[in-house]
Formats: structure tokens, sequence, C-alpha cells
């Protein structure tokens, strides 16, 4: 696994926008993996930027997102559809229809996590950008996944509860479901891009890097692929030596 250590988290963004960048000018109709929540932020602000000064183009490119809330309908102001339009589709010319996550509203959650595997088996992915959670969590993959999961709804822990009630108004909010890739459906992709920010995150920088790899800390699982990249600011990887 490649470290690369920031000064800032304003640094960890270009950094991570670099490599976005580098991948879709080679390939215009690259298909992206992406994430959501604070981290991968300051990467978007930059994508969204560039295309505006006559930067790289995303009108051919696809994209598959991790998760989704279960419950949510993709208008909701606190969907993961609703944050991908607001803070990427809606600033570039990525073509909607080429934009594809679990939907939220599924009738039937079995069905809807096997549409989402189908489609995930149509898309090779030239990157899969993750954040890390506090716990080593990947995508919402909490500890005690199997290495081998494909897309399932996962229960969300309340230390995962706890880490998304900053993007709602109470914690009471928070769903308590979500769609997510499994940990096999991230690793097929052909890059990964992990962003870890802040102190808060240093532990599971470290496990990720140096813990036995299992299912007790999920990212360990990165080490088994051959192309990973972890940015990670001073905070995050405080603990690295």
């Amino acid at each position: 696994m490649k470290v690369i250590v920031t000064k800032d988290y304003d640094e960890l963004s270009r950094k991570a926008f670099e490599i976005m960048r580098l991948i879709v000018s080679e390939i215009p109709d690259a298909v992206l993996g992406l994430a959501t929540g604070s981290t991968p932020m300051g990467m978007y602000d930059l994508m969204a930027e560039d295309y505006k000064k006559g930067g790289i183009s995303y009108a051919r490119v696809r994209s598959v997102n991790l998760d989704e809330y279960v419950g949510l309908a993709a208008d909701d102001v606190n969907s993961y559809a609703y944050f991908m339009d607001k803070n990427l589709f809606s600033r570039v010319d990525i073509d909607k229809k080429n934009t594809f996550l679990p939907c939220g509203t599924a009738p039937d959650e079995k069905k809807e996590c096997d549409r989402y595997n189908a489609l995930l088996k149509t898309l090779d992915r030239d990157i899969q950008i993750l954040g890390i959670g506090s716990n080593g969590h990947i995508g919402f993959n909490e500890p005690g996944t199997p290495f081998d999961s494909e897309t399932h709804v996962v229960n969300l822990t309340e230390n995962t509860i706890k880490d998304n009630s900053r993007l709602f108004d109470s914690i009471d909010r928070v769903p308590k479901k979500a769609y997510s890739m499994g940990i096999k459906n991230i690793l097929d992709a052909k890059k990964i891009v992990v962003m870890a920010a802040g102190e808060h995150k240093a532990k599971a920088v470290y496990d990720m890097l140096n813990a036995d790899i299992s299912v007790a800390c999920p990212a360990t699982a990165l080490r088994t692929h051959g192309d990973v990249t972890l940015i990670a600011d001073e905070g995050a990887a405080q603990l690295l030596k």
C-alpha cells in the first residue's frame, strides 16, 4: 500500500483530485467508484472548479457509489443520492443517467442488493474512492463483515450512527440501515484510494496498515489488493512511524 501524508486536509483533497484527474484524462469513459461523507467533499470541490475552468470533462464517465441509506428517497436531503448531486453531479457535465447508487426506497431489499451486484459486474471500476470509519469500517462494512461479501443491507452500529449524526438535524433522524457494497465489491476495483482526515481516524489508519488482516478491522482487507493508495493528513497519520 502506498502511503501519502499531507500537511492538512486541503493538500489531502488536492492529492486525491490529481489522481482522479489523471485517470479521467487517460480514460475519458472511466468508471469511478465514489464515496460520500465529509472527507471527499474537498476533492469534489476541486473536480467542479477544474471543470468550470475548462478542465477535465466527465461527459463519458460512469459512476457507482458505495452505499445509500435504506428508506431515504433520492430527493431526500439526507440521502447519498442528494449528496452526490449537490456536491458533484450538478457541478460537472456528467450524464445523470450514468450515475448509479442503490435505491433507498426499493420495496424488496434482497432484490435491490441483487440488482446492484449485477450492475457492478457490468461496470469495471477504474478507481474506488474510500473513507475509513473510526472503527475501521469501509463503506458500511462494519467489523465482522466477511471479506467475500457483496452488496448487502447493514444494520448500522451505534458508533457509525453517531459518526454520521453530524450530517443530520439530530441523531434520531439517522437511518438505522443502509445498502453497502460488500468488501469483495470494493476489492474488485482496479485502483483504490483511501482518504483519511483528522486525529479521530489515527487509530483506524494505524490498524489498517499494521493489525492482523481480519474481519475485526475491515480496512485490513485492502492490504490484499495490489493497487491501494492511502492519503492521510498529519492528524490521521500521527501514529505512523
